[in-house]
């Protein structure tokens, strides 16, 4: 028999479990270690942050579905995760040992990597757990009674670029909608080398898309920006050139922030050699398997991938939601080879298909697959995607409650538009 254990039940480690269990043999075991009891759906975050959802519209008690799945459940975050000895120690003093490890924990947010960034005793707000989220909505309740400029953005580093664009536009539309939008001047600030870039060099037209969003919506920009101090109500900003230097520094107001941190692994996994890399990510091969300890695997934004390329700013590469799911399904089939006693063959196709609402419209892209170059390199945009976003919250968060990963409906229509999360491989792969 053998002993799975899924560290981590976000987007990755969810349905992680669920498709682990799937593979499992009669004998086998599975725990899911985690910090948190509930499963909340961060896409639904911007939304939270403008009072259009409330905390408990989007999260999922997980302790009675896995007891229904027949998944064991820790919820204590790891203090320490030893790969040589195969063991997790728990911050409530116990350990947990493990014959096959899938590291799914997400990031941690890195606020302290700039000063005066964060709703953690810093001056700006976050969508990136739901706990920011509803503290962010507060803060714009109280932003709405005395209107001020806003910023939105995503600093240097950051990797996750799409909610800041849905956030923009989710707070623009409430702002037109409170009849207030022409008190609030908007400003978003990337790190991007351009609009529409998303640490990905594009998807399709998404330049052109986002730019021309922005100029039908009255917002400024600023790319290639370095964030170097946040003070109550002003945030100080260099824009860098191409060649590295730094060609202005301006001080901008704000009566309401948001801006992304960048990524980092989680403490406990950050300096073990051979495991992670210098911020703590997961290395691991095209199989999602670590090479210096076979037993491990990793799925998720806690998975260390390289920059597109050199730009002024740094900027990470994101790991959309579809993205993920390939990378768990290709986990889940090759530690159920394993158990068999066979090697692991499947490859994620890291595909990605995002819906980015805007309040009352949005962008949708496929890039297939995520990094270039792509097989499918495609955008648009239009009212529907509101709808659709809406839609794909809520039979996600079904799946969630159900304990599933993917419904016969959902692999019929992947299958139908030829987006899949495994790649086809020959058997010299």
């Amino acid at each position: 028999m053998a002993h799975i254990v899924v560290l981590g039940a976000g987007l990755g480690g969810t349905i992680m479990a669920y498709e682990m269990k799937d593979q499992l043999r009669p004998e086998d075991t599975l725990t899911v270690v985690t910090k948190e009891a509930k499963y909340h759906f961060v896409p639904s975050n911007p939304w939270v942050a403008v009072n259009w959802r409330k905390r408990e519209d989007v999260e999922v008690d997980l302790a009675p579905v896995f007891a229904r799945k027949g998944i064991a459940f820790r919820p204590s975050p790891a203090t320490k995760v030893d790969p040589a000895s195969n063991t997790i120690e728990l911050a409530d003093g116990s350990s947990v040992t493990y014959d096959y490890l899938v590291i799914a924990t997400g990031p941690e947010l890195a606020f302290d990597e700039i000063e005066g960034l964060g709703p953690h005793g810093g001056h700006t707000q976050s969508v990136c757990h739901v706990d920011h989220a509803q503290k962010a909505g507060e803060a714009f309740e109280a932003f709405c009674k005395n209107p001020a400029p806003i910023i939105v953005g995503a600093v240097q580093g950051a990797s996750c670029f799409g909610p800041a664009y849905e956030f923009l536009f989710i707070l623009e539309t409430e702002l037109r909608r409170r009849k207030i939008r022409d008190r609030v001047p908007m400003t978003f600030v990337t790190a991007e080398p351009y609009i529409g870039h998303l640490g990905l060099d594009g998807v399709g037209d998404t330049k052109g898309l986002l730019e021309s969003e922005m100029r039908g919506h009255h917002i400024k920009w600023m790319t290639s920006s370095r964030v170097k101090k946040v003070e109550a109500g002003k945030m100080t900003v260099e824009e860098v050139a191409d060649d590295g230097t730094v060609k202005a520094t301006k001080e901008l107001p704000f009566g309401f922030s948001m801006m992304l941190p960048a990524f980092r692994g989680i403490a406990p996994l950050r300096g073990i050699e051979g495991l992670s890399n210098p911020r703590g990510f997961t290395i691991i091969d095209k199989h999602q398997r670590n090479p210096k300890y076979p037993n491990v695997f990793a799925v998720g934004v806690c998975v260390a991938i390289p920059p597109m390329g050199p730009t002024p700013v740094p900027c990470g590469v994101p790991k959309t939601g579809f993205m993920i799911e390939s990378m768990v399904t290709a986990t889940a089939q090759n530690i159920g080879l394993l158990l068999r006693g066979e090697e692991p063959k499947h490859q994620a196709t890291w595909n990605a298909v995002c819906l980015a609402d805007f309040g009352d419209s949005g962008v949708v892209f496929v890039a297939q697959p995520q990094i270039p170059p792509r097989n499918v390199n495609w955008s648009s945009s239009g009212k529907w995607v509101h709808g659709a976003k809406i839609g794909f919250e809520k039979y996600f968060l079904h799946k969630m409650r159900r304990g599933t990963s993917e419904t016969f409906y959902e692999k019929l229509a992947l299958d139908v538009l030829g987006i899949g999360k495994l790649k086809q491989t020959t058997t010299t792969d």
